[in-house]
């Protein structure tokens, strides 16, 4: 059996988790984030109905990548009804594409129609600098494979989604004017995802930074394809952690990385919490 099938038909067990999180809250999330590697902050944010660790929630994949907590929060984001990963999984860790994009599905099934995304981040564009925000305006699918390969559910959306805009340009520009009114510096940019988990080399970084990419991660990509197929809308941000320019300084860890995106936390908290207030929901 081709790992495509994996846990086909992924609709009952979408079913039987939404129904698993619903009999533990009295919210009912009409957004829903996904907070990446050193973000994860923003769930203190919340108002909680109730925390639910991603290993008590039937068929939910458990984040294993340091930085990343595991819990799924439900409560009121800025007076909103939201549901919060505080941590997502990666194709890295072995988990198959359908088991990637499986949160997303529950969250969609909760009644999620907005979903905003984060990642951490390595910056291509030479004219930025570590510490920088990026909002996404497109991305780029560079991981290897694509989460919608295999039998096709017809109750997750249509088999061939259009992508021209996966970042709804309306909610790019709520970000951009709310950005400037809190004087946080705010990047826009193209996101390349890569499959990792291994950094890339020299020639790789080149080469995506010729394409257009302003940004490179592991994640990301294949939770926006979905969401998109499902209909919702999307904003995402990168955290750019380090400069991934392709002239090798020192070596890029998974710990520095983290450190910087502490280090940026609470500006990006700032800017999604007063996004946040001003969705139209």
């Amino acid at each position: 059996m081709s790992d495509s099938r994996v846990g086909y038909p992924w609709q009952p067990r979408v079913r039987e988790a939404a129904a698993f999180v619903r009999e533990r809250t009295r919210i009912q999330p009409r957004l829903a984030v996904i907070l990446g590697s050193g973000l994860g902050a923003l769930a203190d944010a919340v108002e909680r109905d109730v925390t639910i660790p991603y290993r008590e929630i039937p068929h939910f994949p458990v984040s294993t990548a340091a930085g990343h907590a595991g819990n799924l929060v439900l409560g009121l984001l800025e007076g909103k009804p939201a549901v919060v990963m505080q941590g997502r999984v990666h194709f890295y860790e072995g988990y198959s594409m359908g088991e990637v994009i499986f949160p997303v599905r529950v969250m969609r099934e909760l009644g999620a129609g907005v979903l905003l995304v984060s990642n951490a981040a390595g910056g291509l564009n030479r004219e930025w600098r570590a510490g920088d925000l990026m909002v996404i305006t497109d991305h780029i699918n560079f991981m290897g494979t694509n989460p919608l390969i295999g039998p096709h559910e017809e109750a997750f959306g249509a088999r061939f989604p259009d992508m021209a805009r996966p970042y709804d340009p309306e909610l790019v520009s709520l970000a951009e004017r709310v950005a400037l009114e809190e004087r946080i510096l705010l990047r826009r940019g193209v996101y390349v995802a890569v499959s990792g988990p291994s950094y890339e080399t020299a020639a790789e970084l080149r080469m995506l930074a010729r394409w257009g990419a302003d940004a490179v991660g592991m994640s990301t990509v294949p939770e926006v394809i979905a969401a998109r197929q499902m209909g919702m809308r999307v904003l995402g941000f990168s955290a750019i952690t380090d400069m991934a320019t392709g002239e090798v300084v020192e070596p890029v860890t998974h710990e520095a990385v983290l450190a910087v995106a502490r280090e940026l936390e609470p500006r990006f908290v700032r800017l999604v919490r007063r996004i946040v207030a001003e969705l139209p929901l």
